[in-house]
């Protein structure tokens, strides 16, 4: 359907990509993977018709249509939510004339080739999309799928103008899932979506009638939506068929053939040197010494790909912990006439690894900064261990950064009394090399910013490590390397995720939170997923 054909591009020096080449079919499944700053957002972008390449083209169908989903910056206003849901369905007549004009079009084309059949695919999921232009199909899809984004009944009256950017963010999802493009462009689709609407949407992905291209850094979404895998790497698009874990195995096979290939060529060509400085002066041997010098001039030399920089995160080790590390006693918290939470009691003890899941809104980052001791509450009790020594990680750290401060100086303002902290040496391990240290936080991509935070988090010793959302912005490696760090920690862990990957290796408790209660469960976040659909359709 679509046809990347032997495409440059550069910003200034930097080489962006470097003759890539790949197509996209009808029904395809694709992860776009890459570390941070590798060009995924980019190629998005170039598919758009936003970026030009500076070399090669970008080949589309006219009937293709193209649905982009950026990570964040949509807001829409002026409407409720149920009128800004129906503007999706606008191009009915424009629909209309696509399906005569293909109609047509198809009269003309070979039956033997690829096209005719992907034209028919496409035709067919247009008719399907032209049914649901229907007044009360509509209403059905409408609600089914902002119902699915996290939206109640009452919501559909509201004008979005009243709902936050993560809301504004999910109205521009549903309303993409309602136009049903051929090719759907996802960028971190689950950024603003809790657990259960996450599971919904790789539910609803699975059965979508056209294309989707998707990056995401939340590898269980991954998995669970892709069947192909395209792999951006210093400037280079190489394709796996496959999901995430099969392009890991390929990947690094494919590396150790290019390692092996290598040191096969390095021998044979000092195999062939020594030959040429044997025989240099035989005049016997004068045609075939020359005929090697000139096969090895030929030769094209095996490099294999050169390995990007990984990240390095360890926490300093835990001051001693008492048993109870906090306890929340009948916690009453209201923001108005907003109750959060009604009577609350939490205990944590040394050891546990919690992680805090429930609906947006419900008030899990509350219930954290409370137990940070950031957040003031209006009745009961917080009860801290005798040996409670907190570190906090905020939802929004990475973007509270004093904008004024090199990266260097915003971590050595962290620093507590802790003389065995090493600045320097905590960014390095953070992949902050050189310079890089002194470039001011107010220009750093948003992955540098919450590997900041991160190092900063890494200036005082603790035994209580409350994270709220630690993972945004990090890429799937990156997102590993803290796992392990986390799995190393000797201390007591709560950790607020919508990344169930991230989560299920780390933890070993759930803490529900919902408006009408909370509980405890023992077990991983796809095992409280399963139980979940257990109550539910039991």
């Amino acid at each position: 359907m679509i046809f990347i054909k032997e495409v440059n591009l550069a910003f200034g020096h930097k080489k962006i990509f470097n003759d890539i080449s790949e197509s996209i079919g009808t029904r395809d499944r694709i992860a776009l993977v890459g570390s941070n700053g590798s060009g995924k957002t980019t190629l998005l972008r170039m598919l758009m018709g936003e970026v030009e390449p500076d070399e090669g083209e970008i080949q589309k169908p006219e009937y293709a249509t193209v649905g982009y989903l950026p990570q964040d910056g949509i807001s829409v206003q002026g409407h409720s939510l149920r009128e800004e849901a129906l503007t999706a369905f606008s191009g009915a007549v424009d629909l209309k004339k696509t399906l005569e004009d293909a109609e047509t079009r198809l009269g003309e084309m070979d039956p033997d080739t690829e096209e005719f059949y992907d034209l028919i695919d496409q035709m067919g999921a247009w008719e399907e999309k032209l049914a649901s232009f229907e007044p009360e199909k509509m209403n059905s899809r409408i609600e089914k799928i902002m119902m699915g984004m996290g939206f109640s009944v009452s919501d559909m009256d509201r004008q979005v103008d009243e709902f936050s950017g993560g809301w504004q963010m999910r109205i521009a999802l549903g309303k993409l899932l309602l136009q049903s493009p051929s090719l759907l462009i996802l960028d971190e689709p689950t950024n603003h979506l809790d657990i259960i609407s996450q599971h919904w949407l790789e539910h609803y992905l699975r059965n979508y009638q056209g294309s989707i291209l998707l990056i995401s850094h939340d590898r269980a979404f991954l998995e669970s939506v892709t069947e192909r895998t395209m792999e951006l790497k210093m400037g280079t698009l190489n394709s796996y068929k496959g999901n995430y874990t099969f392009y890991l195995k390929e990947s690094a096979a494919r590396l150790e053939r290019q390692r092996k290939a290598s040191v096969n060529q390095k021998k044979e060509i000092q195999k062939e040197k020594e030959f040429i400085n044997r025989f240099r002066s035989n005049i016997k041997k004068a045609a075939m010494v020359q005929s090697r010098i000139k096969a090895l001039e030929k030769m094209e030399i095996i490099k294999p790909e050169a390995e990007e920089k990984k990240i390095y995160f360890r926490f300093p080790p835990s001051p001693p912990a008492s048993h109870k590390v906090v306890e929340l006693e009948g916690l009453e918290k209201s923001y108005g006439d907003l109750r959060v939470f009604d009577g609350l009691d939490l205990r944590i003890e040394k050891g546990d690894r919690i992680a805090v899941v429930g609906v947006n809104g419900a008030g899990k980052s509350t219930l954290v900064r409370i137990l940070a001791g950031v957040e003031p509450f209006q009745g009961g009790e917080r009860d801290m261990g005798v040996n409670t020594v907190i570190g906090y990680f905020a939802q929004h750290q990475a973007e509270e950064l004093n904008p004024a401060n090199e990266v260097l100086a915003e971590v050595e303002e962290s620093l507590h009394d802790n003389p065995d902290a090493n600045p320097r040496a905590a960014l390095g391990a953070l992949l902050f090399s050189g310079n890089d240290v002194f470039k001011k936080t107010s220009v750093l991509s948003g992955g540098e910013r919450n590997r900041v935070a991160l190092a900063k988090l890494l200036m005082k010793p603790c035994n209580f490590l409350i994270m709220d959302e630690p993972t945004n912005h990090l890429d799937i490696r990156s997102k590993e390397v803290l796992q392990e760090a986390l799995n190393l920690f000797d201390g007591t862990a709560i950790i607020v995720s919508h990344d169930r990957s991230f989560l299920d290796k780390v933890v070993t408790k759930v803490l529900e939170v919902s408006p009408s209660k909370t509980r405890m469960l023992t077990c991983n976040v796809s095992e409280y997923m399963e139980r979940l659909n257990a109550e539910q359709n039991g």
